[in-house]
């Protein structure tokens, strides 16, 4: 594979052996394979987890709790590919991603080249983001540490309890839970 001239910014080789531009995202260039290695050797917390956490486990967790509380497909597949982008462009934590110039409008375009690869509305459902802040309460509970200092509100917990799976588990998981979802 060569450069494309007519492509944005530079590319990065996925897992499968793909060109993705990151500033120029297509929904073709999407794959699940790439999206599944990728996220299930992502640390959620920047790694500051007592246990291995994948943000493909914490996906698949998600789409479960959604399931489980009657929300439709639709919804609990935005819930599993919610952090799709980070496969391509990596898990910024949260207190300093808005302070990173640029980011949120990169991570918009390859969150809607997702959407449009996956034949997702092309915005997350805001419940979607509210299960999403909710389920800290249960990553924190099992996952991390005690705090000195309180971490917000984030709602009540989804009460659920991650299995800490190894990478290649969680991958697997993620890759049955799509299967299970879009097939």
């Amino acid at each position: 594979m060569t450069q494309d001239a007519a492509r944005k910014g530079d590319w990065i080789q996925t897992y499968t052996g793909k060109q993705f531009w990151p500033l120029d995202p297509r929904p073709e260039d999407v794959d699940i394979d790439d999206i599944a290695q990728a996220l299930s050797n992502l640390c959620r917390y920047a790694g500051h987890v007592r246990e291995f956490y994948s943000v493909a486990e914490h996906s698949c967790l998600l789409a479960w709790a959604l399931r489980r509380d009657g929300y439709d497909r639709d919804v609990q597949r935005w819930a599993l590919m919610h952090d799709a982008p980070e496969a391509y462009i990596v898990d910024v934590p949260r207190p300093i991603k808005r302070f990173i110039p640029g980011y949120k409008e990169i991570e918009s375009r390859v969150e809607k080249a997702v959407a449009e690869h996956f034949g997702l509305p092309l915005e997350i459902p805001k419940i979607v983001h509210e299960y999403d802040l909710r389920i800290c309460n249960d990553e924190r509970q099992y996952g991390m540490n005690t705090s000195v200092i309180p971490w917000g509100d984030m709602g009540d917990p989804l009460v659920l309890r991650p299995w800490f799976y190894p990478p290649k588990d969680a991958k697997y998981v993620f890759l049955s839970t799509y299967a299970n979802l879009f097939g």
